[in-house]
């Protein structure tokens, strides 16, 4: 039984532990919604901000021509996302975040809202609450929403399935989230310079559930293997089993620190810059007058503190191999080429 969001293949031992008919429980995994833990637990994952504002989007469109009270979107991962449709009226429809099992995520309930138009050619735009970057360095260029790349792409695929559908010309859809604005102000958008309202994201379509029986899981599979890369994110999960074909690739996300207190023999960090050189120095940033390690690479890529962040990093990592890549898997730093 295999994973369809992040190809995992789960222990048959995993699957006899969670009491569930195997059929249910294939079903489930299957659509991407469910992540089976080493003591048999079952998570529930939710959908992210992105598949949230395209299910909104696509309700929006085929409102126009009649009831929509269900969606079903395209994700990034390849599988399709179905979501309820909480109202809808004539080019106007409200999509409501699917709960999940992530103890933090605080989008958990908000309501995306579509408003959709007949023109030609499609158009995304963006609404209220939806932040506006301000900062270079960032996926969006400065002065435009927070909705990122593969969001937007997932957004637009399914507003062509929708016009499509209703064999119109096209669509201009505006998406807003009403309380965008409020909850902004709790995550840490105003310090990297998006301002308004919460971004759009989401690389899968779905958001990783996260407790501490999946921190035991993730352990388990680290120490059941001598050759292990620990990444910090899908990117960096990506390119590490490209770039490392013989180790085993674990996602540890911003907990480096944990997931190599379970390693032992060959071990590679390898992420994004953004949180590999800033768990070397937590404080990189503090007073160099850039929002991100992005923004410091692109505009500076012989800044001192990028140097000394890696360097910490290699320290931090013992014997580990520290390799930092870019968001096109070409390696920028590696400390056993000296790079």
């Amino acid at each position: 039984m295999i994973d369809p969001v992040n190809n995992f293949k789960i222990p048959e031992e995993w699957i006899a532990r969670t009491g569930l008919p195997r059929e249910e429980l294939e079903k489930n995994v299957a659509s991407g919604m469910v992540v089976v833990l080493s003591d048999g637990s079952v998570l529930k994952r939710g959908y992210t901000t992105g598949t949230t504002a395209t299910a909104a989007a696509k309700a929006a469109v085929l409102s126009l021509k009649k009831k929509i009270d269900s969606v079903s979107v395209p994700t990034p991962a390849g599988l399709r996302a179905h979501l309820k449709v909480s109202e809808s009226s004539p080019g106007r429809a409200v999509v409501k975040k699917t709960p999940n099992d992530h103890e933090s995520d605080i989008t958990r309930g908000l309501e995306f809202v579509g408003e959709a138009r007949e023109t030609e050619g499609i158009h995304i735009l963006g609404g209220k609450g939806i932040g506006i970057v301000r900062r270079d360095g960032l996926q969006v260029p400065r002065g435009k929403p927070a909705i990122n790349p593969k969001p937007m792409e997932q957004i637009t695929a399914a507003v062509k399935e929708a016009v499509e559908e209703l064999g119109l010309q096209g669509a201009e859809v505006t998406i807003s989230i009403p309380e965008g604005e409020r909850i902004g102000k709790e995550t840490l958008n105003s310090r990297i310079g998006v301002e308004g309202g919460i971004s759009v994201l989401g690389s899968t379509g779905f958001v990783e559930p996260w407790n501490d029986h999946l921190g035991e899981m993730r352990g388990d599979l680290i120490r059941c293997t001598d050759k292990v890369v620990l990444t910090t994110g899908r990117i960096g999960m990506k390119y590490s089993h490209m770039l490392f074909p013989e180790y085993t690739v674990v996602m540890v996300g911003s907990r480096i620190s944990e997931g190599l207190g379970h390693a032992s023999g060959d071990i590679i960090i390898c992420g994004l810059p953004g949180l590999v050189l800033k768990w070397g120095n937590p404080e990189m940033l503090e007073g160099s007058g850039y929002a991100t390690v992005v923004e410091m690479l692109e505009k500076a890529p012989e800044h001192e503190r990028l140097k000394e962040a890696f360097e910490m990093a290699v320290e931090k990592g013992k014997s580990a191999r520290i390799v930092v890549i870019d968001r096109d898997g070409s390696v920028l730093m590696d400390s056993r080429s000296g790079k």
